[in-house]
This record gives structure tokens, sequence and C-alpha cells, in this order.
């Protein structure tokens, strides 16, 4: 490179550089303004560089005065036609944000947004970025629209449980005293298994605080399939006798879980408990155990004559029972053993699953029709 060159090269890079540092300050001043004032002043600095160097290179190199002249009207127009193109474009941004600013607000105030394709790439995945946020939102509140409508059903379902059971045993209790028992040694049973079942409801109570609380304290430890499936049969065995519902199931040999031992088998109590109590006489609750390629999956099926869809929605909803009548009916004597909550026994299920790291799910089957509740937990 001559020695012309480099001296060119230099005074070109001051002009450049001293247009650059005004530029810069002038954008610090313009910073909370609109971005077409932005794009503009970008356009400036660049014409305003090359300008500078022309001037100050063609008075350097004495350069024709006219020459001068075609150079610095060349840059101007160009810059001109530069500046008007920026704050064309700069405008089109502010419609673009200004849109996204409205989405937005709407999103505040109604919670709802539709995605805009239009701008550049950026704000268009800003846009279904809000889009997707619009949905989160809807779906959390459906989430905590449903836990509110269950929180007061569980409320007013938990008091009813308790009031019938408390007024019986008070009618009791004052029979007893009064002397006007017939039979005094069946008042007590009587009382004894209404305060079972009570004391049953406050512990599945509590169980399902510390599960939403998320203190549920999981000890895993290798468990056999086998055992697990044949414990359950024996506990639920003769409520299903009661019933007249035929109780069976089997599991893979040597297949194991690793999982907290009285955690997992309340889930498969609460399964088969749930599954006897809607089945009808003479028809067959099936446990079944095996190992899934993602883990190992734990099956319950009754003849409960399936769930509609919206049953299916609810089916693990605190105090969920299936039933609008909330009337305790007539069971045999032999069921006092079974759990007999205010509908929180799936719940329960699904709570302690989860904090296993696993997945309960319900389907209907058909050949007799009934249910399928499916419990998979990794391996």
């Amino acid at each position: 490179m001559t020695d012309d060159q480099v001296q060119i090269v230099l005074v070109a890079a001051g002009c450049a550089v001293g247009v650059g540092a005004v530029g810069l300050l002038a954008a610090w001043l313009v910073r909370h303004r609109s971005i077409r004032w932005q794009l503009g002043l970008i356009v400036v600095v660049s014409i305003g560089s090359v300008l500078a160097g022309v001037v100050a290179v063609s008075r350097l190199m004495f350069i024709s005065h006219h020459d001068w002249e075609v150079v610095s009207l060349v840059a101007a127009v160009a810059g001109v036609v530069a500046l008007v193109v920026a704050l064309a474009l700069g405008a089109a941004i502010s419609r673009w944000s200004e849109t996204l600013r409205q989405g937005a607000r709407t999103l505040d105030l109604h919670g709802s947004y539709v995605a805009d394709p239009r701008g550049p790439s950026e704000l268009q995945a800003l846009s279904e970025e809000l889009a997707r946020t619009s949905e989160r939102l809807a779906e959390s509140r459906l989430r905590e629209a449903r836990l509110e409508s269950s929180r007061r059903e569980l409320v007013s379902w938990v008091s009813h449980d308790l009031r019938t059971p408390l007024a019986g045993m008070r009618a009791m209790t004052e029979a007893l005293e009064d002397g006007m028992a017939a039979d005094p040694e069946r008042y007590h049973r009587q009382i004894r298994v209404e305060v079972d079942r009570m004391a049953r409801m406050v512990d599945d109570l509590f169980e399902l605080s510390r599960i939403h609380a998320g203190v549920l304290a999981i000890n895993p430890e290798p468990l056999a399939l086998v055992d697990l499936v044949s414990e359950a049969i024996a506990g639920a065995d003769p409520v299903a006798r009661a019933f007249s519902v035929q109780l069976g199931g089997s599991a893979e040999d040597g297949v194991e879980v690793v999982a907290d031992p009285a955690g997992l088998s309340r889930v498969l109590t609460n399964l088969v408990m749930n599954a006897v109590r809607h089945t009808p006489a003479d028809g067959t609750v099936e446990i079944l155990g095996r190992a899934v390629p993602d883990g190992v999956e734990l099956s319950v099926r009754d003849e409960c004559g399936g769930l509609s869809p919206e049953e299916m929605d609810r089916v693990f909803d605190v105090a969920w029972r299936g039933a609008a009548a909330r009337t305790p009916q007539p069971e045999p004597a032999q069921q006092s053993e079974a759990q007999h909550g205010a509908g929180l026994g799936l719940a329960i299920v699904k709570g302690i699953v989860e904090a296993h790291r696993g997945v309960v799910e319900v389907e209907n089957v058909g050949g007799p029709a009934g249910c399928r509740f499916r419990v998979l937990l990794p391996g």
C-alpha cells in the first residue's frame, strides 16, 4: 500500500470515528424514542461518515470543485433515499410492535391472545410465544377452577359424611345412657365401625394434604411384583366376597420395582377397593403386574360399565365419587374394613404415583364393559 493510500485510509477512518462518536451521543439521547428514529440515525451516521471522508480526502488531494460536488451529490441522494427507506421500515416495525403491545394488553385484560404472523421473524416468534403463554394461562385457569370446585365439593361432602355418623353415634350414645338400647353390644359395635370410618377419612385428608404440600415421604426399596399383587388380593378378598365379586390376578416372576412399600401398597389397595365397590355382583376384578419397555406396569381391571368422557376427566379429582348421591348405601358388614373416605382414594393414588415419578391413567375396556387403571412406574 502506497503512502497516499495509507493517508487516505487514516483520514477516512478519523472522519468516520468522529461522526460515529457524535452518532453514539445522539443514539444515547434518543434511546427512549421510537425505533424509526434510531434506524434513521443509523442511516445519517453512515452517510455522514462517507461525506466527511469525501470532503476531507478531496481537500487533502486538491481534487476539482466539480468532482467534489459530484461525489457529494451522489452521496446526498443515496443518503436521502436510505433515510426514507429506514424511516418507512422503522414505521412498519413500530406498527408491528404496537400490535404486539395491544395483544399483550388483551392478554392481561382478557387472558387470551391470537398470534400475528406479520413482521420480522423475531417479532413473529415473540407473538407465537405470547400465544403459547395464553394457552398455558387458559389451561392453568381451568385447572384452578376445577381445583377450587373440588375443594368446595370436598368441604361439603366431608361435612355431610362426618355429620351423618356423628348424628347416629349421638343418638346411640343417648340411647345407651338412657338405658333404651335394646341391644347394647350391637350399638357398641356400630359406634366402633363409625369411629373407624371417620378415622380413615381423617387419615386420607392428612395424606392428601401432605401430597399437595409436597412433603410426602418416599423411602424406595426393591419390591417383587408377585408379592405386591398377592398382598393386595389377600387384603381385599374379604370385601370382594362380601360383594360377591371374583378377585384375581397375577404378576410376572422375577420382576421388581423400586418404590416405597407402604405407598405402593396403598396405591394397589385403593385401586382394588375402588374396583370392587363399583363392580356388580358376580363380576370380576383382576390385578396384573408386568415389565414394560418404560418400566413396570400395574393394572387393575373392573366391570363397572365404563366411564363417560366427563367422568374420565374427573376421576382423579379430589372428592370425586362418580355419583351424585352422597348418602352412603347399605353395605355388607365385612366392608367396614374397606376404605370409605370422601372420594379421596383415587386422588391419593395419583399423588403417590406422581411422587414416584410415575403415571396413572384410566381407560375403558370391553368384554364385559369396565375400566382399567394403569400405573406405570420407572424401572
